[in-house]
């Protein structure tokens, strides 16, 4: 197993341009609740965390009953907007291609680590034909929310490779916060919902095309 290394890839914007679905979603359970919806910046800004998380976040000053039905809201908006025949949370460019060039590498595995839940990582993956290809599915279903390392370590358990020889991939300071925290090194991507700036990645990479490259530089290891 020690030849082994591990690329493991946040989901909204990361893999998955999600934001038209997060914010149609975000609008209708706010409206749900008759209050007002924050601006799509601060809305953005929250992917990545769990629901619950988000939602404090958003909502600082909301009871926890309320924030229930916040979660519950969103959580019914998403799926009754999944059920819509339309295509509100496309891949990023290059994205399968990238991890076809990666799937194909004997030595290398490929995790999911999302604030999504089980139901919804199951959805997006089916949608776009990559159910199967990833050797760990870490959601929030099963973790304290991003950026505590727990689905990073239990990707890493799951697959029995060091966090020497791992990469966590994302957009979002969560995602850089919860590799470093897991012993991992990290690769930004210049087009997701935080800024580029923000991210202090070991790697910054602005295409998919560059990411098999950067997997190369951080681990050590080539096809």
């Amino acid at each position: 197993m020690s030849d082994l290394r591990l690329v493991i890839f946040d989901v909204d914007g990361t893999l998955i341009d999600s934001q038209a679905e997060i914010v149609a979603a975000m609008t209708l359970a706010f409206a749900g609740e008759g209050i007002a919806m924050p601006d799509r910046n601060a809305v953005l800004s929250i992917v990545g965390l769990s629901l619950d998380e988000a939602f404090m976040r958003l909502c600082p000053d909301a009871d926890a009953a309320g924030r229930g039905r916040l979660v519950a809201g969103y959580k019914d908006a998403f799926a009754g907007l999944r059920t819509q025949d339309k295509e509100l949370g496309p891949l990023f460019p290059g994205a399968r291609a990238a991890l076809e060039v990666l799937q194909a590498q004997d030595h290398t595995l490929l995790a999911v680590a999302t604030g999504k839940s089980r139901r919804g990582l199951d959805k997006a993956l089916e949608r776009h034909g990559l159910t199967g290809v990833f050797h760990s599915e870490q959601v929030s279903d099963h973790h304290p929310s991003k950026p505590n390392p727990s689905m990073i370590l239990t990707a890493l358990n799951e697959t029995g490779v060091s966090p020497q020889a791992a990469v966590m991939l994302g957009d979002t300071t969560f995602d850089m916060d919860m590799g470093r925290a897991a012993g991992v090194r990290t690769i930004g991507v210049s087009w997701g919902y935080h800024p580029a700036d923000d991210l202090r990645p070991d790697i910054l990479i602005h295409d998919f095309a560059a990411l098999p490259d950067a997997v190369d530089q951080l681990t050590g290891s080539s096809s």
